[in-house]
């Protein structure tokens, strides 16, 4: 009895720790960007309000975002609006995230446009 806990209790460990790496991007999306971007991506989180300086990207509209390489979204994550002559309101998340992270999120980004972007 005490083996089969033992490995019941392992398999659990194991399938909650795969099942958290496989979310993560999603995890670092909705922890970093969903006040702003809003959880579907549209530009409208709860930090959002009427006297917001500017509008947060929409990453669901597919036009826009085709226009943007990942590179170009890279470095808007890592070195933040201002970086790229956007707004100051995008922090640089350089010193924050990784690069398995930006990744992540670019991908996460990319499903919300369903788009690829130019290369």
């Amino acid at each position: 009895m005490k083996n089969t806990t033992l490995l019941i209790t392992s398999l659990l460990i194991l399938f909650m720790t795969q099942a958290a790496s496989a979310s993560e991007p999603e995890a670092v999306f909705k922890f970093y960007c969903a006040q702003c971007h809003g959880l579907s991506g549209a530009g409208d989180g709860p930090n959002v309000t009427a006297d917001f300086a500017t509008d947060p990207r929409n990453f669901t509209k597919t036009a826009e975002m085709e226009k943007l390489s990942d590179a170009d979204i890279k470095n808007v994550i890592l070195d933040g609006g201002p970086a790229l002559s956007k707004s100051a309101l995008m922090p640089p998340w350089s010193k924050t995230l990784t690069g398995e992270e930006v990744d992540g999120l670019v991908q996460v980004l990319r499903g919300f446009c369903n788009c690829t972007g130019k290369p």
